[in-house]
């Protein structure tokens, strides 16, 4: 079965690969992803999820656990994801272990992303063969989801891995266990493994032109599934993603950018192999063909709210908006670029500002009957006051 978002409390967050350009220290890149973490859960932001790449120079995380259990001494609020872990590279008993210590260490605060793995160039060097990994995937999250439910012992056999009475001698910090999101792109692989499971959505390529195009059938794909193995998805727990640069002004985004959009675009086209936009060294038409694709937002808060009534739109309802972490603008840039999403499109889509507007708007409207009312209230406090003065001179 499915339930439905309710549609009036959107929640927000960032999904962290992350990307860096090569040539610069990583060990101050990793720093700087750990700060803007602890910025995003000072200006409220819900959830963060880390991502695990192991080559291609670009996304240098190789343990989105280990970089968890560092950031999450430094933040207090916000929910940390693995975005993903990608289970072909680990024996699920392991990651399973891992990830609920994870979730003791965090306070509950861990949800847990999975995936085939991104980059061909991750498998090769494993050995492992691209048309395998979502198989292995599904095979893995299966045992993953048994070793944390914890009912019984797991025995489980596939032609790479093995499992004989395995059980966790830890229960996870979050009962039953903590949240367990599945990644989709374009194909229908992961919602097809979510639906069966029962765990939520991660539609990391919402805004690519297949992406966006799939939003629909991804999730009947869900619902589908949901219902042949009887298992509950809902809505309120499908995140989906999209790049996104804002400033004050579109001519100060478009700016901003030509920080380091070039080199971003150029390792999709050229590394990772996924085309983004026209091969073209002019800066403005990069821009131009980003936003008009409606794959990256580089503009205004009032640009992200149309992006995100636009999803909205096209899948039906979701429950989570999450950024795309890069580094197109400077540190500064960027914070305030997240800072303008948290103050002026976050409320939004919560419903937060609006009753405060309601309030002034009656306070304005009813203005000329309050005033009146408390000038004749001073007025009544003088006289009283004097009249009191007078009695006692009186008296005297």
């Amino acid at each position: 079965m499915t339930t439905l978002n309710a549609g009036d409390h959107l929640k927000f967050g960032i999904f962290l690969a992350p990307f860096h350009p090569v040539g610069q220290n990583p060990t101050l890149a990793l720093e700087r992803d750990m700060q803007l973490i602890e910025h995003l859960d000072q200006l409220g932001f819900d959830e963060a999820w880390i991502g695990e790449h192991h080559s291609a120079g670009y996304e240098i995380i190789a343990s989105p656990e280990v970089f968890i259990a560092a950031v999450a001494q430094r933040t207090r609020h916000i929910r940390l994801g693995t975005g993903v872990s990608s289970l072909p590279y680990h024996h699920p008993f392991m990651l399973a272990d891992r990830l609920v210590l994870l979730d003791h260490l965090t306070r509950g605060r861990l949800m847990i992303g999975v995936g085939p793995g991104a980059l061909p160039s991750d498998a090769f060097m494993m050995g492992i063969e691209v048309a395998k990994q979502r198989d292995m995937m599904e095979e893995s999250l299966e045992a993953i989801l048994l070793l944390l439910a914890g009912d019984e012992p797991v025995d489980y056999e596939t032609d790479w891995f093995k499992l004989v009475g395995a059980r966790l001698q830890m229960r996870p910090y979050q009962r039953p266990f903590p949240e367990v999101a599945v990644a989709a792109q374009v194909s229908p692989s992961g919602p097809r493994a979510a639906g069966r499971f029962g765990c939520s959505l991660l539609s990391i390529g919402a805004t690519s032109t297949g992406g966006f195009d799939a939003l629909g059938l991804h999730w009947k794909v869900m619902e589908e599934r949901s219902a042949e193995f009887g298992t509950t998805v809902d809505r309120s727990k499908w995140r989906l993603v999209g790049p996104m640069h804002l400033a004050d002004t579109k001519e100060q985004a478009i700016a901003d950018v030509e920080f380091g959009l070039a080199q971003w675009v150029d390792y999709f086209q050229r590394v990772a192999a996924l085309p983004l936009a026209p091969d073209t060294t002019d800066h403005s038409s990069l821009v131009d063909a980003l936003n008009a694709s409606g794959f990256a937002v580089i503009g205004t808060p009032e640009d992200a709210i149309n992006q995100i009534s636009r999803l909205r739109e096209q899948s039906g309802g979701f429950g989570t908006f999450l950024t795309m972490g890069h580094e197109w603008a400077d540190t500064d840039a960027t914070r305030h670029s997240y800072e303008l999403m948290s103050r002026y499109v976050v409320p939004q889509f919560q419903g937060s500002a609006s009753s405060l507007t309601a309030s002034r708007d009656w306070a304005a409207e009813n203005r000329p009957a309050f005033i009146g009312a408390a000038g004749s209230a001073i007025m009544s406090a003088i006289q009283k006051h004097a009249e009191e003065k007078e009695a006692k001179s009186a008296k005297v």
